[in-house]
């Protein structure tokens, strides 16, 4: 399918503010989003990451700062005028609307020639494998076949950039899992800047070219899922991407990923032992086994070990070691 694509989509947040009486929501961010990049604002209830979606969009007014399209200033423009796509977690479809009228809706409101508009839908629902159903009702769809629906009227008019607020939080963990992958494989094939807020962090890691990890109004780290994964530089981004054990050495803090320690029975061990301890518990996952190992020096440590690659025996209560490599802790600047 030859997609419509546009020349715009870079955007560029320059010291942005949102107070809510004296109650600070969003605090002088800055962030240059690249035309046709995939940038996930994560982070937890509170943190700001909606608010910031939200000004972006238009929705709210911004207490200070600024926003601009391509360069040219957006601040002042109403929401109606961006030409910003939406797509929200409760779809917003039309139910009296067949599907095709529904994914057609912004190109009619625009008063667009009809040979026009149903030669787009007709893209749009092979974008999105819905051919079979564009005549029936969004109450005759699964969700997240819903979710498509949506997904294809917020990008039928082509608009340089999408706003998806928590668009898969309505699905189950399965289907989630499936709709990730067909959004970012519409991603792909479209090229349009999208712009995803979610604090589920395997969305985030599974999908985004970058992801910004917000707290309390900020933006605490910024990188692409490789980057925030393997280098955390603090200790919420560390905890909040992921799972981390913190050690804490003379020299500071350190963050260990769980995968990343290697465990072995204490009479099996011979060289480079890191830490030894005991087994307190452990918790089967299927393809991977969860242990919780209570240290020597007083603190516990999360192992995560693959089930096929353990080849000793391990149970509560076991004596064990634990090693990992040279670089796997990562030191992190506020410790």
């Amino acid at each position: 399918m030859a997609a419509t694509t546009v020349d715009q989509g870079s955007l560029q947040v320059r010291d942005l503010s949102k107070y809510f009486g004296a109650f600070c929501a969003v605090d002088k961010v800055n962030l240059e989003i690249q035309k046709g990049e995939f940038l996930t604002l994560l982070g937890p209830s509170g943190s700001g990451k909606t608010t910031l979606l939200m000004m972006i969009a238009g929705f709210l007014d911004i207490t200070s700062g600024d926003i601009a399209l391509d360069g040219n200033s957006i601040a002042d423009v109403p929401a109606e005028k961006r030409n910003f796509g939406m797509v929200f977690q409760g779809y917003a479809l039309f139910p009296h609307m067949s599907v095709r009228d529904n994914i057609g809706y912004a190109l009619s409101v625009r008063k667009r020639p009809a040979d026009e508009i149903a030669r787009r839908v007709d893209e749009m629902l092979e974008l999105v494998q819905l051919q079979d159903f564009a005549d029936r009702k969004p109450g005759q769809l699964s969700g997240g076949q819903q979710q498509r629906v949506a997904l294809a009227r917020a990008l039928c008019f082509a608009p340089p950039v999408l706003l998806l607020d928590e668009p898969l939080g309505a699905l189950d963990k399965k289907l989630r899992v499936e709709v990730q992958e067909q959004l970012k494989d519409i991603h792909n094939r479209v090229g349009t800047t999208f712009i995803y807020v979610t604090h589920d962090q395997e969305e985030a890691l599974s999908m985004s070219d970058r992801v910004v990890i917000m707290r309390d109004g900020a933006i605490e780290q910024v990188g692409t899922p490789v980057e925030l994964y393997e280098n955390p530089k603090t200790e919420f981004a560390a905890s909040f991407l992921g799972k981390s054990n913190f050690l804490h050495r003379s020299d500071g803090i350190y963050a260990l990923r769980p995968e990343k320690i290697d465990i072995h029975p204490a009479e099996q061990s011979q060289t480079d032992v890191r830490l030894s301890g005991t087994i307190r518990s452990i918790t089967y996952f299927g393809s991977m086994q969860r242990i919780i190992v209570a240290t020597t020096d007083g603190a516990e440590l999360e192992v995560d070990i693959d089930v096929w690659r353990n080849k000793a025996p391990l149970e509560t209560g076991q004596p064990v070691d634990l090693k990992w490599r040279k670089g796997a802790a990562v030191k992190l600047e506020d410790g």
